[in-house]
């Protein structure tokens, strides 16, 4: 609670002449109250003070007594805080609110490639960053979307040489007609030197404006953001057309990044192309490391687009942040990205690679077919839909269709965004669709239950009383949301959202147990059904700052 850490940093100016930061945390065991904090610790430390005395000093000092218990020394020097019932409950009836904080902030997510079929590897960067679209928006952030997919470059210089070729069209061909000639166009790259060549011109040719090109390039790009607004309409994601700021986007600005940093002195010529060599950034082999700009052949690769779109996004989008939701693969592309911005002088605002580990498959490697293939993500998707509906079998009172897909999408969703991002997870429907442990499913179905419950009740008021230990666990977690949210918002961890919710759904448990709500009476009966209220709403945003939707019945 703030008010506690601005009341014990006011008693440590008084106390000490300084107003240390008292790092509020909450207690480990019930019998460590509510709250503790260290710093005594710290200032005796500081001081050569005996950390008892100075924790004494600053009881002496403190005003708590209209919101806690008498403040208790334990161990070393630690301070306990209790809060009274009374402070709980006012917490819980008014939760903290969050208005505009007068930034902007712009995430690059999905990023799927066009004439490719979107799979598994796309689904952590989608999830997570609009987990995190969600949370900016709840502190307040203006959020910008940028799905900056791949549809420039080699691939398509290939892919219209193979066109061409075999003298097929590309308005006969769908998404997976594309991708069957995505693969055609590679062997043939790799295998024919002449028609590597003739590729690599053609993708000029798409740079520099030529209709025919254009024409067959334009096809391509409308077929597979047709078929992907249909994944991200199963994913339940917010992404839409609109979002879609693909590389080609930035193509007339790319000579001007070549010259605008030629002007600077930051280019050099290597082997016929204009490279940037930054220090610091090195290979294994102790050679510097290139940021290749412009290609030999005269063409830009992604660098020199992710430079422009660096640029776009802080001086025309007026960005005071960038996120980008990017596999862990890409950490150095960034470093060196961002170092090469800044050093021309156009990235002076936050900007932060959101890295994220590796779908795995049951043997612990990259999740792939039988055949060894890519997953598909809509085909995992509707797995996962369907895994959910069989379990729904029987159940009564239920929208079965809408239901399983609430449940099914939202399994898959939990069990990526629950884990730390950095590491691997294994893919296991089984496991994510469980009504027990710290999944979807078992949040949801906190969720739906509190809503049966409800239904049942009177109108819900406010929490006047919190007696049993039951309810105080559970209204003083209730307390913590919104900190919980400030802290994904600036740690950009969604998983520390996923912990907070399972604990309040655990706790919900144990005051189901110890404490009879419908037929309890009076002003205790009216209490906790407030308290089940206000449990129900944070559960239910919370799931939804996750992408994850809340049925009222399962």
């Amino acid at each position: 609670m703030p008010v506690l850490s601005t009341r014990l940093s006011a008693a440590a100016a008084a106390a000490f002449g300084t107003p240390y930061d008292p790092e509020l945390r909450s207690a480990t065991k019930p019998e460590f109250g509510h709250y503790q904090s260290n710093v005594a610790l710290r200032i005796g430390n500081a001081l050569g003070l005996p950390p008892r005395s100075v924790a004494e000093r600053l009881i002496a000092e403190l005003q708590l007594d209209d919101l806690c218990w008498p403040p208790q020394i334990a161990g070393p020097g630690f301070i306990n805080l209790t809060l009274l019932p009374e402070t709980l409950a006012k917490a819980v009836n008014e939760p903290e609110t969050f208005g505009s904080n007068g930034r902007r902030v712009v995430v690059d997510y999905s990023q799927p490639n066009v004439a490719k079929q979107m799979h598994v590897g796309h689904l952590r960067s989608t999830v997570i960053g609009d987990a995190l679209c969600k949370v900016l928006e709840f502190v307040g952030y203006d959020v910008i979307r940028q799905n900056h997919v791949g549809d420039w470059g080699t691939q398509y210089g290939m892919m219209i040489e193979q066109l061409l070729d075999e003298g097929i069209t590309a308005q006969s061909l769908d998404l997976q007609g594309l991708q069957q000639l995505y693969e055609r166009s590679r062997k043939h790259f790799d295998g024919d030197d002449a028609f590597a060549d003739r590729s690599r011109l053609r993708v000029v040719a798409l740079q520099s404006g030529d209709p025919e090109t254009r024409t067959m390039w334009r096809h391509m790009v409308d077929v597979s953001l047709d078929d992907f607004d249909q994944v991200y309409a199963l994913l339940g994601s917010a992404l839409t057309r609109q979002d879609v700021v693909g590389e080609s986007a930035y193509n007339d600005d790319l000579p001007h990044v070549v010259s605008d940093l030629e002007q600077q002195g930051l280019l050099t010529e290597s082997d016929g192309a204009l490279c940037a060599f930054l220090p610091g950034f090195q290979g294994r082999d102790g050679d510097p490391l290139p940021v290749i700009v412009r290609k030999s052949d005269g063409g830009f690769g992604y660098s020199a687009t992710d430079l422009a779109a660096v640029r776009h996004r802080v001086s025309t989008l007026k960005a005071d942040r960038i996120v980008y939701v990017v596999d862990h693969r890409q950490a150095l592309h960034f470093d060196m990205i961002f170092t090469l911005a800044r050093t021309a002088h156009w990235l002076d605002v936050p900007a932060e690679h959101v890295s994220f580990g590796t779908v795995l498959g049951p043997n612990g490697k990259p999740f792939k077919t039988r055949e060894g293939g890519t997953v598909k993500l809509v085909d995992l998707l509707e797995s996962a839909v369907a895994r959910a509906d069989a379990l729904l079998d029987g159940r009564e009172g239920v929208d079965r269709a809408t239901t399983a897909r609430a449940v099914g999408i939202g399994a898959v969703k939990y069990a990526d965004l629950s884990s730390d991002r950095g590491n691997d997870y294994v893919f296991d429907l089984d496991r994510m669709v469980a009504m027990t442990g710290n999944t979807g499913p078992y949040l949801q179905y906190a969720h739906a239950r509190l809503t049966r419950l409800l239904s049942k009740a009177d109108a819900s008021g406010e929490v006047t009383e919190l007696k049993d230990p039951a309810e105080q666990r559970l209204a003083l977690l209730l307390t913590g949301f919104g900190a919980v949210v400030e802290q994904v918002a600036e740690t950009l961890q969604p998983h520390r959202l996923c912990t907070y919710l399972y604990d309040v759904a655990s706790a919900l448990s144990v005051f189901y147990e110890q404490c009879p709500v419908l037929s309890s009476e009076g002003e205790t009966r009216a209490s906790r059904i407030a308290l089940c209220t206000a449990t129900r709403k944070v559960l239910q945003d919370g799931l939804g700052l996750l992408g994850i939707e809340a049925p009222d019945a399962m």
